[in-house]
């Protein structure tokens, strides 16, 4: 029998790492839901950071491939923060009973990456599922924003736009509606590969086309002037018979 094959941007995958890129995924979305799930006003940053963890090795992640770390968690003020995993440690910090809270996921399996990030809300205590119930103005904005952001992405992008257009666009667009891109870098997202070291990003001065590699992400750490809060949303996108498609 013939393997089932996916074309990633043109690229031939067959239909086993495909099911491994996703199973990545799905297991970053089980991983988000679980801990959200779990939180409660006192745990600690590391706690929470521990439990995420191991639930990806336990669930089909057997390492990760961003400095061997597989959640970066920041809360409160901290969601601000940009910097690069080779210099994170993850605070000291508790949650509080009204918090924002941003889990940033990188588990693999056999070099397949997976990569992830939501930024949750919780009032009260409670996690807020639907991002219109959230009564903080600024907070509900910020995710908001995000959303906008990623359904922009896939209305705009074709696999003829560079890498640099989409900077140019999106970073345009954030300042446009009155946000901050707060990465330390000043990029968007990256290439997805197998060595860290051989992405390239969504960034100024990089005239590769979106269509040259097989996935990228779209990451945008957003804030606005004079804030203590960031917000952050990452997926995976994968272009289709020329549309984009979030893995």
């Amino acid at each position: 029998m013939k393997e089932r094959q996916h074309l990633f941007n043109g690229y031939s995958v067959t239909g086993e790492m495909f099911d491994l890129y996703l199973a990545m995924q799905n297991l970053n979305r089980a991983t988000i839901k679980y801990a959200a799930d779990r939180i409660q006003t006192g745990m600690n940053l590391s706690d929470i950071k521990e439990m995420c963890e191991n639930y990806l090795l336990q669930n089909g992640a057997d390492s990760f491939w961003y400095w061997d770390i597989g959640a970066f968690l920041f809360a409160g003020e901290e969601t601000t923060i940009s910097i690069s995993g080779k210099e994170y440690k993850v605070a000291d910090k508790k949650i509080q009973e009204n918090d924002i809270i941003t889990i940033d996921l990188s588990p693999q399996k056999n070099h397949i990456w997976g990569d992830y990030a939501r930024t949750l809300v919780f009032e009260g205590g409670v996690l807020c599922h639907k991002t219109d119930t959230i009564k903080n103005d600024e907070w509900r904005n910020g995710l908001q924003m995000e959303e906008y952001l990623h359904n922009t992405l896939i209305d705009v992008v074709t696999p003829d736009m560079t890498f640099e257009e989409l900077y140019h666009y999106m970073n345009a667009l954030i300042a446009e509606l009155g946000f901050l891109n707060m990465d330390f870098l000043g990029n968007l997202g990256h290439s997805i590969e197998k060595n860290k070291n051989d992405r390239i990003y969504i960034e100024k001065g990089n005239h590769k086309k979106l269509s040259d590699v097989k996935m990228f992400t779209f990451e945008p750490h957003i804030s606005i002037p004079n804030s203590k809060y960031g917000y952050k949303r990452e997926d995976i996108y994968y272009f289709d018979r020329g549309k984009l498609i979030p893995l």
